[in-house]
């Protein structure tokens, strides 16, 4: 076929000329080695070289969440388009996936909780939470909630993606994850975040290879 714009067409090749941009643009230097990659990945997930300020780490999370996932741990996900959105071939350990939010006790816990689906399909998570890393880039209600379950004795995960977005609770929710400082952690401030940049987390937590 003849092409009538020229662009490049190789995968592999528009992978390393993101990359190489997004480390010309960002400003990495107060990230470790480990950190970069996971900011250069989230930032290829958001076109937004900018947000390079903005992300913040705690605890260790990039040495715990990449031992966890070599571990075998699960990723659990606030919302499908998490789920659908990590790549499966790069995870170490053929690493479970799982999203609740379409289960039929969802809407049950919803009620009786009085919060959102999201927060409630987080009560089904129960024992999987123990070194699991969690991946939230929906919803803030879920980011609160897991919280609150921590709070009420359940297990503690490895490592946290909070990365909700929204103008209602996403800022506040990832504040509050950042405070906790029980749990280490991921997160853009502000109202920005969002089911592409967790899953770049994910995806960078889970290979090396960039």
């Amino acid at each position: 076929m003849t092409r009538r714009y020229d662009y490049i067409h190789d995968g592999a090749a528009i992978y390393a000329r993101s990359f190489a941009i997004i480390r010309s643009e960002s400003d990495l230097s107060r990230f470790s080695v480990e950190e970069a990659r996971i900011a250069v990945r989230m930032i290829h997930g958001s076109g937004m070289v900018e947000i390079a300020e903005a992300i913040h780490f705690g605890g260790d999370f990039a040495r715990a969440g990449r031992a966890a996932l070599l571990a075998g741990a699960p990723i659990l996900c606030d919302s499908k388009m998490v789920a659908n959105g990590i790549t499966r071939p790069r995870l170490p350990a053929k690493n479970e996936i799982i999203c609740l939010l379409d289960a039929p006790e969802v809407p049950g816990i919803a009620a009786r909780i009085c919060n959102t689906r999201s927060a409630a399909a987080l009560d089904l998570w129960g024992d999987r939470l123990a070194g699991a890393v969690v991946a939230i880039g929906n919803a803030p209600t879920a980011l609160f909630h897991l919280l609150e379950l921590i709070d009420a004795g359940a297990p503690m995960p490895a490592a946290v993606i909070g990365l909700p977005v929204g103008f209602v609770g996403a800022a506040e929710s990832k504040a509050a994850l950042a405070a906790d400082g029980r749990l280490p952690f991921v997160i853009v401030e502000g109202r920005r975040g969002g089911s592409a940049m967790a899953v770049s987390a994910v995806n960078a937590l889970a290979s090396e290879a960039e």
